[in-house]
Order: structure tokens, then C-alpha cells, then sequence
């Protein structure tokens, strides 16, 4: 009778395993910045963060196997985005639109810049020697997120159609800030 039962959780385990259901979920993960923090929305994969200046970063599932867009954060930053709008745009070789906003949260503001076109993309964006790579019908939204004297930046970026995707899932992160 053991082998009987041995056999038979041993075939329970392999349907589990081939069931992506049964396997563990990804733990949610609350994206904290100054004093205001929300969970990261459905859908975004955490991945450890490429740089010591990011605190969060994400992965952000592109269609079919296509390329993926990503969402990083930066906090203890310029907290002028009329200091650094002008420089993000400058990374844009042409732009098919850009649009800037302001939206007021309850404890803070959120300026957005947000860039359709030619990203002259460099891995390291201060590094001198970091090669610029040119990413055609790229969108990226930046935004600063002001809180008194301190200030967050974060950017979501990848092909327009992915960033397109992931935006109202964006808005709808930077409205659950508390």
C-alpha cells in the first residue's frame, strides 16, 4: 500500500508543478518613496534594480514575446522639473509628441513629461564613454514627484505600444500614493 501512496503523491506533485496556478506567486511589492508608498500594479515584474541610484525597477511585459518596457524609480532628486525636463528632452532625436503636465496629490505634486519618438538611449546616462543606442517609437513618461523639499523621480519606458499598455495601470499607481 505505501508504494501505492508514494506513487500517487508523487503524481499529485508533478500535476501541481505543471500547473502554473499552483506554483507560487510573486510576492506584491509596495513601492515606497518619501512618505507616500503604493503597491506596484498587477502585472509588473520586479527585478533587482541595475543601479545604485534606483531603488525599484520593473519589468513591463511587452506583447507576444515582443520587447519589454521598464519602470525605474530615483529617489533624492531635483525636485525642479523645470531644471530637468529640458535635459530629458534633449535625449529625444525627434519627438512625435511631447506633453507636460502637473497633477497635485494629497501631500505632494507630480510634474509629467511625457516623450514619443527617437530615444537616444544610453545605458549610463552620465557615463561619457556609454554608448548611445538609437530606440525608434519609443515613448517614456518621466515624472517628479515633489514631496516639500525632496523629490522622486521615476520613468516608465519602452516601445510606445507597451508604455501605452501600462499607462493607465501608471495613473493609476500615482493616484493610490498615500
Amino acid at each position: 500500500m505505501r508504494p501505492i501512496l508514494a506513487l500517487f503523491a508523487l503524481s499529485v506533485g508533478l500535476v501541481a508543478a505543471a500547473d502554473p496556478a499552483a506554483r507560487a506567486q510573486p510576492k506584491a511589492v509596495t513601492i515606497k518613496l518619501n512618505k507616500l508608498a503604493a503597491p506596484a500594479p498587477a502585472g509588473w515584474v520586479s527585478e533587482k534594480p541595475k543601479y545604485t541610484l534606483r531603488s525599484y525597477q520593473f519589468q513591463l511585459p511587452g506583447e507576444k514575446g515582443g520587447p519589454a518596457g521598464e519602470f525605474i524609480v530615483m529617489p533624492e532628486s531635483d525636485p525642479k522639473a523645470e531644471k530637468v525636463f529640458p535635459r530629458w528632452k534633449a535625449q529625444f532625436a525627434t519627438t512625435d509628441a511631447a506633453k507636460e503636465s502637473k497633477q497635485a496629490l494629497k501631500d505632494a505634486t507630480v510634474d509629467l513629461l511625457d516623450v514619443t519618438g527617437t530615444w537616444k538611449y544610453k545605458e549610463g546616462p552620465f557615463n561619457k564613454a556609454a554608448k548611445e543606442e538609437e530606440r525608434v517609437d519609443y515613448r517614456v513618461v518621466w515624472a517628479v514627484i515633489g514631496e516639500k523639499d525632496e523629490a522622486t523621480h521615476v520613468r516608465m519606458s519602452g516601445p510606445k505600444e507597451v508604455v501605452a499598455k501600462h499607462y493607465p495601470a501608471f495613473e493609476a499607481w500615482l493616484k493610490a500614493l498615500k
